[in-house]
């Protein structure tokens, strides 16, 4: 398995109380498969999202990634596993608006020293169908656009999963089948593809559905994909 997660617990302190916002949780994810976890606003999604991405870590438990144990790692260390084995699509694009598509795309290769970022970034940007549009900035391209170049960005060191966090959210119902079809030609290449979502329409494009309510797991199940 690529990610394996047990017994997690996450808690916070909010106002004088303590909020378990994930509570025992237990799942694995296989090399290759591409899957939803959903659930309703405040269950737990984005804490566990910002585990799995390795922005943050659990209380207890443990979180192996391509079989590290990465649960106790220090920020540094947490930051270089990110970088190496982990792309992000958010709703909001997150892209720097005064700089070209390309040199967004550029950016986590050059932080992590490579010496090809440009070539590297091109090819990323043809594989999303953005090959005239590289010399774009932000506000010059479509929502559909910016989101494709978010992909191209978190494409572009290779890594083996994509964590995409509510990715159709800002975009239009065709616009976001769009991106659907590019994260299941990204899936069928071989990616691990891992989506929170709380649009059914959007889980249903993955071959399986984590749901999470109250902090816990309460299904997870293989189901027909809305792909063709």
């Amino acid at each position: 398995m690529i990610i394996e997660v047990e017994s997690m617990t996450k808690t916070y302190s909010l106002g004088g109380s303590t909020i378990k916002a994930l509570d025992n949780v237990t799942f694995g994810v296989e090399s290759g498969e591409k899957v939803a976890i959903t659930g309703p606003s405040g269950s737990g999604k984005s804490t566990l999202m910002h585990i799995i991405g390795c922005l943050d870590r659990p209380d207890s438990g443990r979180y192996l990634l391509d079989c590290e144990d990465v649960s106790r790692l220090s920020k540094n260390a947490l930051a270089q596993v990110r970088n190496r084995k982990i792309g992000f699509v958010f709703q909001t694009f997150n892209l720097l608006p005064r700089i070209t598509a390309l040199e967004n795309v550029e950016l986590p290769l050059l932080y992590a020293g490579h010496r090809e970022a440009r070539g590297s970034a091109e090819e990323a940007l043809s594989i999303v169908g953005l090959s005239d549009r590289i010399g774009h900035e932000p506000n010059q391209l479509s929502g559909g656009e910016r989101q494709r170049v978010a992909v191209a960005r978190a494409i572009v060191t290779n890594p083996a999963i994509i964590l995409a966090d509510e990715p159709t959210g800002n975009l239009d119902t065709k616009t976001g089948e769009e991106i659907m079809r590019l994260f299941k030609e990204l899936n069928d290449q071989g990616r691990t593809i891992i989506i929170v979502t709380h649009d059914p329409e959007v889980a249903a494009h993955c071959s399986r559905q984590i749901y999470i309510r109250d902090g816990r797991i309460r299904d997870s199940r293989s189901v027909p994909t809305g792909d063709n």
